[in-house]
């Protein structure tokens, strides 16, 4: 069976999906072969424009109770319609978790909306479930950030989640909003050796992940755990941190790898403080080119204050 390419959209209600939805069925790059079915999730405050889903063969289904969203329930909306192509509205405030989709189902691109002006409250008090919702997602666009402050914040929490997603962020005019500056950061760039104390690293982490070039060629020095994963090269391992990256359930280790000939002589779980070379470089664990640390200097320490670093 060939396979159907799914575009999912996920987010809370009156985050922004449908109106992106509208703009993207009428751009002309959508303008292709074939018919295109759209299955919406949740009735919001926006509506999809009939006569343009007509222009551009888009056929509209609505699926509101989440029984209803099964396996055969979406294969026969398939066989009716024979599309090319599927766009999917789903609902935020189902667990994108127990999402099942047909064998034959390919999410081509995930995309999560949230708005930055209610965005502390579904953080605290739906944590899990946003959760699940980004964490698969390849770009989650933040609308309504003007006068919000906190976009650095929310930044990091997201990428702590989610490492390889794309956020952007956007005002009400749907203009991209600039956020972390090297003047927001709180340690000095431009030193000959940039110091990230133990508050620190997390901003460092995600600065590092999204601006690598920011680094490359530079000295960083700070506090680590060591972890050398099974089946690891001899002269590498991993100085980080444990992370609580949603909730008290969800911690992760974040740290690059470093490349030193004293290496073979750590353990696993021994603090060290690293001096390295930033260098951006391909590594398989990356998917691709990321920061890769050229050890200047290792040196054993005691633990942070606080062995698992709270992001969220």
């Amino acid at each position: 069976m060939e396979t159907m390419p799914i575009y999912l959209i996920n987010g809370f209600l009156e985050s922004g999906k449908t109106t992106f939805l509208n703009q993207t069925i009428d751009e002309d790059y959508f303008l292709v072969e074939g018919t295109t079915l759209l299955i919406v999730c949740e009735d919001g405050l926006v509506e999809y424009d009939s006569k343009l889903l007509d222009k551009n063969r888009t056929i509209l289904e609505m699926i509101e109770d989440q029984e209803d969203f099964t396996v055969e329930k979406l294969i026969t909306l398939e066989n009716k319609y024979k599309p090319e192509r599927i766009l999917l509205e789903y609902n935020g405030m189902w667990n994108a978790k127990d999402m099942k989709l047909p064998g034959h189902w390919e999410i081509q691109q995930q995309i999560s909306f949230l708005d930055a002006s209610t965005f502390t409250t579904y953080f605290a008090n739906m944590k899990s479930l946003l959760a699940e919702m980004i964490r698969k997602s390849d770009m989650i666009i933040f609308n309504r950030c003007q006068g919000i402050e906190d976009l650095p914040v929310y930044r990091r929490a997201l990428k702590a989640i989610n490492q390889r997603a794309q956020v952007v962020f956007e005002d009400a005019d749907e203009d991209m909003v600039d956020v972390i500056t090297e003047e927001d950061l709180p340690y000095d760039v431009n030193a000959p050796t940039i110091e990230i104390d133990e508050e620190a690293f997390g901003i460092w982490y995600i600065d590092a992940l999204e601006n690598t070039d920011r680094y490359v060629g530079k000295k960083v020095q700070f506090k680590g755990m060591v972890l050398k994963p099974g089946g690891f090269p001899k002269n590498y391992f991993v100085p980080g941190r444990m992370a609580m990256t949603c909730c008290a359930d969800d911690i992760a280790f974040l740290g690059f790898v470093c490349k030193t000939r004293q290496a073979r002589h750590l353990e696993n779980k021994q603090w060290v403080k690293v001096t390295a070379e930033v260098k951006n470089e391909f590594w398989t664990d990356y998917n691709g080119k990321g920061p890769v640390l050229y050890a200047i200097e290792i040196e054993e320490t005691e633990p942070a204050k606080e062995e698992i670093l709270n992001l969220v």
